[in-house]
């Protein structure tokens, strides 16, 4: 497969404009959030255009993420011709409607053959345009080759079961020859799994890197296999550095978060707070040759609640590119001093186990 890295959001959203405006056949969005504003508006107005043209528009969002998603715009589309569904919204006669098990996949598939993921959502805030967080920096890939039809697969099982209809037909899994040296695995999980995909992954991932562990999250509240897991790495000379922003977009996780801290840096391992803006990515790097980018943060939420997805990497090329924006992103960070944060008043410690009480649900 041929995999491109996109540090930044801006270009990681031309880029998907860019396919969608290629599109001859199909265009499946699938995002977690669609704001109502101009960024939202713009993508909107373009998928009701190659509507018009004759090409399939899909656009699934979750009921709960994109709630405030506005009719206007969802019209806008229908009545193009495009079709649009939410994943698990109220309808008493389907009896799917779960507040807590959220859809948080993020997959754009154009044609059968250019596929994209990543943590970006649709609005202003994720092309840094919204004041409150400033610069938003995200993780996205644009994927060519065989793995797009991993990723078609997802959206295909997605729309199905949200919408009713069976998406069937070779034109939407076009043979795809070889387009580059990275070989990739779409892993998509949820709540629907005995075992969850995503935290076995990040699980086994972590107990098998003999030389490094970086991981950037926006949320990070592991459940005790998985901090157990950091914190033996941390204490087998591993270089464990955990990436998270120092304004978050939601503070109780964070403050769940904190609880975590000292018993962490005590096993070795480094936390690192984002200071340039808003710190989104989902990423994790192994060693040389592995690494993920997808939706899935280190939480109980994703690794547990929510359907999520994520894009394996096994090639030491691609790794390097993932390893080298983590370097970028630390050169906008503070590494937190553990005798410093041990000294933190005793109103933020009662605060951290009052949120940690709630960290399952978080």
């Amino acid at each position: 497969n041929r995999v491109d890295v996109y540090h930044e959001t801006t270009n990681a959203f031309a880029a998907i404009t860019a396919a969608i405006e290629s599109a001859e056949h199909h265009i499946h969005l699938e995002f977690y959030i669609v704001q109502p504003d101009h960024v939202g508006e713009q993508l909107v107005d373009l998928l009701a255009e190659k509507a018009r043209q004759g090409v399939e528009v899909r656009l699934l969002c979750d009921a709960i993420g994109s709630f405030t998603f506005s009719r206007m715009l969802r019209r806008k589309l229908i009545d193009a011709g495009g079709r649009c569904s939410d994943f698990m919204g109220f309808n008493p006669l389907r009896r799917r409607f779960r507040v807590n098990l959220r859809n948080h996949r993020k997959i754009v598939v154009v044609d059968g053959r250019v596929g994209f993921t990543g943590g970006m959502n649709v609005g202003r805030e994720y092309l840094g345009l919204d004041p409150r967080y400033g610069y938003w920096r995200d993780a996205q890939l644009r994927v060519e080759g065989p793995g797009v039809a991993q990723m078609q697969r997802v959206f295909i099982e997605d729309w199905d079961f949200a919408s009713g209809e069976q998406v069937e037909g070779a034109a939407y899994f076009p043979e795809l020859a070889q387009a580059g040296d990275t070989t990739i695995q779409i892993v998509d999980s949820g709540p629907d799994e005995v075992t969850n995909s995503a935290r076995a992954l990040v699980l086994s991932a972590i107990i098998s890197a003999e030389r490094r562990v970086w991981i950037a999250s926006p949320y990070i509240v592991p459940d005790s296999g998985v901090l157990d897991a950091l914190m033996i790495a941390g204490n087998s000379d591993v270089d464990v550095r955990l990436l998270l922003p120092h304004k978050p977009d939601r503070w109780l996780p964070r403050i769940a978060s904190k609880y975590l801290w000292s018993d962490l840096m005590a096993a070795g391992v480094e936390i690192h707070e984002y200071t340039r803006g808003m710190m989104h990515s989902k990423m994790m790097i192994v060693d040389d040759d592995w690494g993920w980018v997808g939706t899935a943060n280190l939480d109980s939420r994703s690794l547990a609640l929510n359907f999520e997805n994520i894009c394996v990497l096994h090639s030491a090329a691609a790794v390097e590119l993932l390893a080298t924006d983590f370097e970028r992103d630390l050169q906008h960070a503070e590494r937190v001093d553990a005798d410093r944060f041990a000294q933190r008043p005793w109103t933020h410690r009662a605060a951290e186990n009052i949120a940690r009480l709630g960290a399952p649900l978080l």
